[in-house]
């Protein structure tokens, strides 16, 4: 999954949603660096990656995309249901949109020199280009994929996969619900464990 989707499986609470976002760039035991509420983040963070990528849904998703897109075909994947989460937010969230990712933002900017390093211009890109709400139309996600092509390692154009999208995309929204139902179910019992191991004696 990519940001949206990790910051909303958090919960409320502000440290596992920092936790969760910068958990790719923690590597190892180094979470424990880390206050315990951002440690639940990133152990969280890394039990949802490992189930979304076991995911018969999501497996299906990446395979389709694996032709044309290769090495990116999952993040593409992960970028596609951020939009549709984001698209219908209402269906999640009593808060809107925009005021969830203002709120992060705001989180951000509070905890940005306990960041690790790499974050620094990935927040300022964030924040400047708004892609937290961008998501939820299909022009933002090309923009924000366009923009992901540009820092890319290896030559790409993550963006054209918004056009494989559009041609299916009743059918890939109805897949993206039946995932993330499953998704949601195991983010709040992982997250139950978490909180029982982390406040234990």
């Amino acid at each position: 999954m990519n940001y949206l989707a990790h910051i909303y499986l958090s919960g409320d609470d502000p440290g596992v949603q920092i936790g969760n976002f910068i958990a790719d760039g923690v590597k190892g035991n180094h979470y424990l660096d880390y206050p315990l509420s951002w440690q639940k983040g990133i152990l969280l963070h890394r039990a949802i990656d490992s189930f979304t990528d076991g995911h018969p849904v999501f497996k299906k998703h990446a395979r389709q995309l694996f032709p044309v897109h290769r090495h990116y075909s999952r993040v593409i994947v992960d970028l596609f249901y951020d939009h549709f989460l984001a698209a219908n937010w209402p269906q999640f969230s009593t808060q809107s949109l925009a005021l969830f990712s203002q709120r992060f933002y705001q989180l951000l900017t509070i905890h940005q020199s306990q960041l690790p390093e790499r974050f620094g211009p990935l927040v300022a890109a964030m924040q400047k280009h708004n892609w937290l709400t961008q998501y939820a139309s299909l022009t933002g996600l090309r923009t924000i994929l366009h923009q992901m092509s540009q820092r890319a390692k290896f030559p790409c154009a993550m963006d054209e996969a918004v056009d494989d999208l559009e041609a299916v995309y009743t059918h890939y929204e109805k897949d993206f619900f039946s995932f993330f139902s499953d998704l949601e179910k195991f983010s709040q019992e992982k997250l139950h464990i978490l909180n029982q191991k982390f406040n234990s004696p």
